[in-house]
């Protein structure tokens, strides 16, 4: 099996928390801190470089105020 679909969702992901962010005018800081992560790791989130476990999109989409499922649509 490639890690090609693994990469899209990771880019979905990413790209859906970016965009969320700039919606509720939050920086990586801020959001980085409200979540307990570091700035750096929020920023590899948003690239796409990292594989979260669904709890941690479950926990991220609960402080964006989002559904978890919308953090990993594709578009």
């Amino acid at each position: 099996m490639s890690g090609k679909p693994t990469k899209v969702l990771r880019k979905a992901l990413g790209a859906n928390v970016r965009t969320e962010r700039h919606r509720r005018a939050l920086t990586q800081e801020s959001l980085a801190e409200q979540l307990g992560i570091t700035p750096r790791y929020l920023a590899a989130i948003e690239r796409g470089e990292r594989n979260l476990t669904l709890d941690s999109i479950e926990a991220l989409a609960a402080q964006l105020d989002v559904d978890p499922h919308s953090l990993l649509a594709c578009p």
